[in-house]
């Protein structure tokens, strides 16, 4: 499935992995800020903050995986099948349909403390796009003050506080938060020999730090493995530091073909890795078969006209020869 994570160096970042066995024709995608986004029972609006992400167009209208707008908030939608339950619309709410959520909260808010405040006006429906049915997600929120997590269940739409500023996908963010508990006593550190007194520990290797966490590829253990590394990163400040860093910590979960078999002869992978410098507006981004970093700046577009800067993502593998 899916993993996002947010980081903190002298900017702001965020990201995420798509993990799937096949790819909709995503693309980078800038939506200026006189694009004209027509909301499903919200009416149009014809002007908003730009934008940045990795979306599948489909119409002209960006249905955004992941993205950033100009002011720095990010924003993710990962699975949330079996869980999300969406609202019914209701005559004097902001009814948003879930395909719609990403643009309409980035185009409108300025920082976290905004974001909450739409959110609390919200009605959160399922609304499908034309032939496309309503994905069942959930959503990580951030900007450099924090993150949130939304997820509108049977229980209807709750916004929690996403400490550890990562989201996986099921089960509901309160029990993921909750069974950290489980690795409280990870540490990067050589372990100590805490088993027993009576019986003698040598340690055999060095390097043994992080005993103990898991490795396997359900959502449970990629949200406590990347909660560890990201809590744990250590990097400069400069540009390039922090954007390796950040893809070093989402390759924690990378998923390699073969290992994660969802069907007979099919195989979940991750199909891109991103890393935004929200700060900056720089996306960035690796492809299952391109290991090499490539980068789109949303400022070098022209953010005040009416139509979409699209970019296809280089798939191919990038090699520096050096001889």
């Amino acid at each position: 499935m899916c993993t996002a994570a947010t980081y903190q160096t002298k900017d702001f970042y965020f990201g995420r992995t798509l993990d799937y066995e096949f790819s909709y024709g995503d693309e980078i995608v800038v939506t200026p800020r006189k694009f004209p986004l027509d909301f499903c029972h919200m009416g149009k609006c014809d002007a908003h903050y730009g934008m940045i992400g990795m979306a599948h167009v489909a119409d002209g209208y960006p249905l955004y995986y992941d993205a950033v707008n100009e002011k720095g908030v990010g924003m993710a939608g990962l699975n949330f099948v079996g869980n999300a339950v969406y609202q019914k619309v209701e005559e004097g709410r902001e009814n948003v349909a879930q395909y719609e959520l990403i643009p309409w909260v980035l185009g409108q808010c300025a920082n976290l403390q905004e974001v909450r405040k739409l959110l609390a006006k919200m009605n959160l429906v399922g609304t499908p796009f034309g032939d496309f049915p309503a994905a069942q997600l959930h959503w990580i929120i951030a900007d450099a003050s924090g993150a949130i997590t939304l997820e509108c269940t049977k229980d209807g739409l709750q916004v929690y506080d996403n400490p550890a500023g990562v989201l996986t996908n099921n089960p509901p963010f309160p029990m993921q938060m909750f069974q950290l508990n489980n690795y409280a006593g990870l540490s990067p550190k050589q372990p100590e020999h805490r088993f027993s007194g009576q019986i003698p520990f040598t340690s055999y290797s060095r390097g043994m730090g992080a005993m103990g966490l898991p490795g396997d590829l359900s959502s449970e253990s990629r949200f406590a493995r990347v909660a560890f590394v990201k809590c744990n990163s250590v990097s400069g400040d400069s540009e390039k530091e922090s954007v390796s860093q950040f893809f070093h910590i989402l390759g924690s979960v990378d998923q390699q073909r073969g290992c994660c078999e969802v069907a007979e002869g099919k195989y979940e992978i991750t199909i891109y890795t991103s890393c935004c410098n929200a700060s900056k507006g720089i996306y960035y981004y690796t492809t299952y078969d391109n290991h090499q970093i490539s980068a789109v700046d949303m400022h070098r577009t022209d953010l005040d006209s009416k139509t979409l800067s699209c970019y296809k993502p280089v798939t191919e593998e990038q090699i520096f020869c050096q001889n």
